[in-house]
């Protein structure tokens, strides 16, 4: 089957590597022409762990194909799907221009009946909208599809070729029936292909999302308790998510979340609701944890050695959201070094991925290692904020050798609290510090 896909980032260009992996015939499009040429040359514009390596065989091979213009990707494809940016706007509501403006090119150039797939992160209203300027510009029929992605950042391929489940949204047998056959490599072991309206389909995406940030905020919340009553967060996550009620999933107590999905979606949630005349007070409490969340490093930094923090020097472990990405996008590394330069404070920057993007944010106001010694050499402390495989397995006597002070503020939980403290550590968790008081009073014994 002949695909366009519009949009050359997360959604779109994943989704084009996978269907063209799957045998189909792909072109996408961007309107970026440093995009383009990257992709032409081997090279990926976003750092998403063995997308490059699909792309350059598949490229190779001649089953994707990138251009510039929707006329060398629209015309004979039998599906257009869409997965250009809808970044947050003014109010929390998404930004709908590319989306738009993309449907409008794309049906510029269409030469016959075409399904149309809304694939990026859309509020309710859009299916409808897409479909009344199809009805002015198209003479031919196009069925506008709800298909919202539910990919993370770092696991992306993995989770288009091995879904949980497959949303579709659309009023159309026809339709429905070319995008189960699209779906069917990748739910062969019964993964379900859920059909539902457009309206349901846009909003399922938001409600999982909200959820998930849901969860994560309520951790935090026990574990503010946590350390208010002596309790262990940790040991609280595996007393409940192991109730298959519950579950494992998204129980970690850290220093926030962040990424162009949650903070996003969440925001988009509550500007649907208050269009619609509801009050989501479960979000938007949500969102003013997380909020408070990422102030909490910074905090503690403040507690241990005051307002002014002029002529000490902070390590912060991990500038991107999360693992695996070079995602800076509403990452809490960028509210807690804004609060410590704020105060006076030099601050070194350290992540395996995510340096230039955060470079392309604060500049030269910090600097920049790729290497976490390195970055910790002569600090006063190390923040961890992003929960990186290389922190993870930090080597405390090495650490403690390179440092002024040996003070670590652990956002993500990762670092053992007890062999922190026997390398002669001052160490903070999240939920964590009684235990660690605990473990002291013991060996103290």
């Amino acid at each position: 089957m002949k695909i366009a896909v519009i949009g050359t980032g997360y959604v779109g260009l994943v989704a084009g590597a996978c269907f063209a992996e799957a045998g189909n015939e792909v072109v996408c499009v961007d309107t970026d022409p440093r995009k383009i040429e990257m992709l032409e040359k081997g090279e990926v514009p976003i750092y998403e762990p063995g997308l490059g390596s699909i792309l350059e065989r598949l490229h190779r091979d001649g089953h994707i194909k990138y251009t510039l213009n929707h006329a060398d990707a629209v015309p004979g494809a039998k599906v257009v799907f869409i997965g250009v940016g809808t970044p947050e706007g003014e109010g929390g509501a998404p930004d709908m221009s590319y989306v738009f403006q993309a449907v409008r090119d794309v049906l510029a150039c269409a030469d016959g009946p075409l399904v149309m797939v809304l694939k990026s992160t859309v509020p309710v209203g859009t299916a409808r909208k897409t479909r009344e300027i199809c009805s002015e510009m198209s003479s031919f029929p196009v069925d506008v599809v709800s298909n919202p992605e539910f990919l993370k950042e770092g696991a992306a391929v993995d989770d288009f070729l091995r879904p949980d489940r497959v949303v579709i949204g659309t009023d159309s047998d026809a339709a429905f029936a070319v995008m189960a056959e699209l779906y069917l490599p990748f739910t062969l072991q019964q993964r379900p292909i859920i059909r539902m309206s457009n309206v349901s389909a846009e909003l399922t995406k938001y409600a999982g999302n909200a959820m998930l940030a849901t969860r994560i905020s309520f951790m935090n919340e026990i574990a503010k308790l946590c350390d208010a009553v002596g309790a262990d967060v940790k040991s609280i996550a595996e007393g409940i998510g192991t109730d298959s009620r519950i579950g494992r999933p998204f129980l970690y107590a850290g220093c926030g979340y962040g990424g162009s999905c949650f903070p996003k979606d969440t925001q988009g949630l509550m500007h649907v609701a208050r269009d619609a005349g509801v009050q989501m007070e479960i979000v938007e409490a949500v969102e003013s944890v997380n909020d408070n969340q990422k102030m909490l490093l910074a905090e503690r930094v403040v507690s241990r050695f005051g307002e002014d923090l002029s002529g000490l020097k902070f390590a912060v472990w991990g500038l991107a959201f999360k693992p695996q990405t070079d995602d800076v996008r509403e990452a809490p590394a960028e509210v807690i070094i804004g609060d410590l330069l704020g105060r006076g404070a030099s601050v070194v920057g350290c992540d395996p991925e995510g340096v230039e993007n955060f470079r392309a944010k604060f500049g030269d106001r910090i600097s920049y290692e790729t290497d976490p010694y390195k970055a910790a050499s002569g600090a006063d402390a190390v923040l961890l904020c992003t929960e990186w495989m290389e922190f993870r397995g930090a080597d405390f006597g090495k650490l403690k050798s390179v440092m002024k002070q040996p003070v670590v503020f652990d956002g993500r939980n990762v670092l053992d609290p007890v062999k922190a403290n026997a390398s002669g550590f001052a160490y903070e968790g999240i939920g964590r510090g009684k235990l660690l008081q605990r473990a002291q009073e013991e060996a103290a014994v």
